[in-house]
């Protein structure tokens, strides 16, 4: 399915005079700018088509190209999916609300980008590794890390909620783009193990690919290029995933680019895809197709999928000082949720108990992982140096000497206080750090 340019076909939002000072929403798929609003004031016109296979109303579109990679896809797998993204969308709406009640520090929601975030997972095979930014939380539950491990690092118990070397699977950046370039040169070390593994005689690695995830905002950071020209000039075997969520923070889309992301790709000598990012069955296929690219060694590929962010850049963030609410009107019919259910009932004939039965696990689900990550408590920070190398290392090793010193120095002086363990103004071990 290639989408109509949106400057051939008619908004469903009735134009009406903008006095807010915001920008115009501008139509999803389209990334020409606006005059007046700070954005650029004519971009280059794209021909790369976006691809669909699911319109708004649950039907399929047939792609030539894209269409064979979903062609095992059943009922039963449609509707994993969409239990997925319920799940990855009721947990957002509880870890927001905990944010508010103090349990957390920060949360990044996700609403909005669910097909993008576990149609691309689904995609992954046993031995690809991923490399998340900071709102994939659908991804990591994709990966079979349970919620309340995820949770520890947004309520600062911990800096590593889990162990990358078990679930092949980074922990968040917070970092804008950083994970970029950590992602190329694992891939490149993939590409270097095949060679080695050759030139000695033995049996080859088994085929894996890296899969990069990160936003509008971070394809402007410059080791996000720098990564680019590396996996280009190594023939990295990596999938550059940009979940373009239109908005980086307050900054619009039309402001940060003249052109879609994925066109990039080409003055980097590999190929970029757009692909509807609010149509699990597109991104499911398009992600297929790109890993088996860069497993095959045929070099890195990038798609962009195009979706919205529904909710706030974060729980620190307030979208109503800079976005319009024509604009989430305008990508209303392309949630992913509705998108998803409109396909179990035209296709499958799914009815709405089914629908409530999933409703209802989910909340059951949600009440036991609620509860599971208030119980938590902060873990031994000295556990943090078990994880820095696969092997022990003298430096690390002098670290932890210095770690231990430092905690051993909180001596209790008053004989009746040293019972309790507590530190200086009553802290206990792992706070005092």
């Amino acid at each position: 399915m290639t989408i109509q340019p949106s400057h051939q076909r008619e908004s469903p939002v009735t134009p009406t005079e903008n006095t807010s000072g915001k920008p115009e929403p501008t139509d999803p798929h389209d990334a020409r700018a606006t005059a007046g609003t700070g954005a650029h004031p004519a971009t280059v016109e794209s021909t790369l088509p976006v691809v669909g296979l699911l319109d708004e109303t649950g039907a399929r579109v047939q792609d030539s190209r894209f269409s064979p990679w979903i062609e095992d896809l059943g009922r039963q797998e449609i509707e994993e999916i969409y239990r997925s993204m319920l799940r990855a969308r009721r947990l957002d709406e509880m870890a927001t609300s905990l944010q508010r009640q103090g349990q957390m520090v920060l949360w990044p929601p996700l609403r909005g980008q669910e097909a993008a975030q576990v149609a691309s997972a689904r995609a992954l095979g046993t031995e690809d590794y991923v490399f998340p930014s900071y709102r994939e939380h659908a991804v990591i539950l994709e990966r079979g890390i349970p919620a309340e491990e995820m949770m520890t690092q947004f309520r600062g118990h911990t800096a590593s909620s889990w162990k990358p070397s078990e679930t092949r699977t980074q922990i968040y950046s917070l970092v804008l783009g950083a994970q970029v370039p950590h992602a190329v040169g694992y891939a490149m070390g993939i590409t270097q193990d095949q060679k080695l593994a050759a030139e000695e005689g033995q049996n080859p690695p088994p085929e894996a690919a890296v899969l990069v995830y990160y936003g509008d905002g971070a394809s402007t950071e410059g080791e996000v290029h720098e990564s680019m020209v590396f996996a280009a000039s190594y023939d990295a075997p990596v999938v550059f995933f940009v979940q373009n969520n239109q908005w980086a923070i307050s900054v619009p889309f039309s402001t940060q680019s003249r052109v879609p992301l994925a066109t990039r790709a080409a003055g980097y000598g590999f190929e970029g895809v757009r692909v509807d990012g609010n149509d699990p069955l597109a991104v499911l296929a398009v992600t297929r197709w790109a890993l088996a690219e860069a497993r095959q060694g045929r070099g890195p590929v990038m798609i962009e999928a195009e979706t919205f962010r529904l909710g706030a850049h974060t729980t620190a963030d307030d979208p109503t000082k800079y976005r319009r609410t024509d604009e989430e009107q305008l990508w209303a019919p392309r949630d992913p949720l509705l998108r998803t259910r409109n396909l179990l009932e035209r296709e499958y004939g799914a009815e709405d108990v089914w629908f409530q039965g999933v409703e209802d696990e989910t909340s059951e689900w949600i009440k036991a992982t609620r509860a599971g990550i208030l119980a938590g408590g902060p873990v031994d920070l000295e556990q943090r140096f078990d994880v820095v190398y696969a092997t022990d290392h003298p430096l690390v090793a002098e670290e932890r000497g210095w770690y231990r010193e430092y905690q051993d120095s909180f001596v209790e002086e008053d004989n009746d206080d040293a019972a309790d363990a507590s530190g200086p103004r009553g802290l206990g071990r792992e706070e005092q750090a």
